[in-house]
């Protein structure tokens, strides 16, 4: 979809930049990248392109959708980013969310991903049930990101590599675990993991197995198993659309 970018004030790209400073130190400092991707995928993911509501438009402030079954945890995240975020009042909670996700890939190793700032906040969360279930397959997976956030099966796969980072906690999730053997590295090795099977102390999800096992997701896996640089521009890409769902659509 083609974009219409709104144009910022020089002062506001200026708080972005500094802010995007104290986030890599932030995020260095407290080994907290992965429930930093988790904030800004949470927020994002739940746009219904069909209604146009929902999306990455800084709700996840608000206590209601904080307390959504799968955001269990998330206020960590804003706990951890409230001292910067006081810095900066001027930027949209929006653009913070997001940009704390971008930052936290870039940290880790990952690639390096386009910010375009501009974002306004929503005066209200959207409603609960928009995000993907861990304990379901393919079709679940692309009624959630292709029905309701126009996202491709490209993306899908690409997006589901970010499982690279962090690890769950039975007490947020109900499951317990990492998917890779170093959950603060950004790296193509989630798909190397789910390609060689189940390993005792790894997590892979219903949702994570089913990529094996459809013909147009598994050679995506595959491709991107043995191209880390394939995987990394096909997730800048992936992660930019999620990141602007109904955002500057032209």
């Amino acid at each position: 979809m083609t974009k219409s970018y709104p144009t910022v004030s020089e002062d506001y790209q200026k708080a972005i930049e500094k802010c995007k400073r104290k986030l890599r130190g932030l995020i260095a400092e407290k080994n907290c990248a992965p429930i930093m991707v988790r904030l800004a995928w949470h927020s994002a993911g739940t746009f219904d392109c069909g209604s146009k509501t929902g999306g990455p438009f800084g709700t996840m402030r608000f206590d209601a959708e904080q307390g959504h079954g799968a955001n269990s945890g998330i206020h960590i995240a804003l706990r951890l980013l409230d001292p910067i975020r006081e810095q900066f009042p001027s930027i949209s909670f929006a653009d913070f969310h997001q940009l704390a996700g971008v930052v936290a890939v870039e940290v880790t190793g990952g690639p390096e991903i386009a910010f375009h700032p501009g974002r306004e906040d929503k005066p209200q969360p959207p409603p609960e049930g928009r995000l993907p279930d861990a304990t379901k397959g393919c079709d679940h997976l692309r009624q959630v990101f292709t029905k309701q956030m126009g996202l491709s099966d490209k993306d899908i796969v690409a997006l589901s590599g970010a499982h690279t980072l962090g690890r769950c906690h039975k007490d947020r999730s109900g499951f317990e675990g990492a998917w890779t053997s170093n959950p603060l590295i950004f790296d193509n090795s989630y798909f190397k993991e789910l390609l060689s099977g189940e390993k005792e102390g790894l997590l892979q999800f219903v949702s994570d197995k089913a990529l094996l096992d459809d013909l147009v997701f598994r050679p995506l896996v595959e491709k991107y198993a043995a191209d880390e640089e394939a995987f990394f521009a096909d997730y800048a890409e992936a992660h930019l659309k999620l990141s602007e769902l109904g955002f500057a659509d032209a």
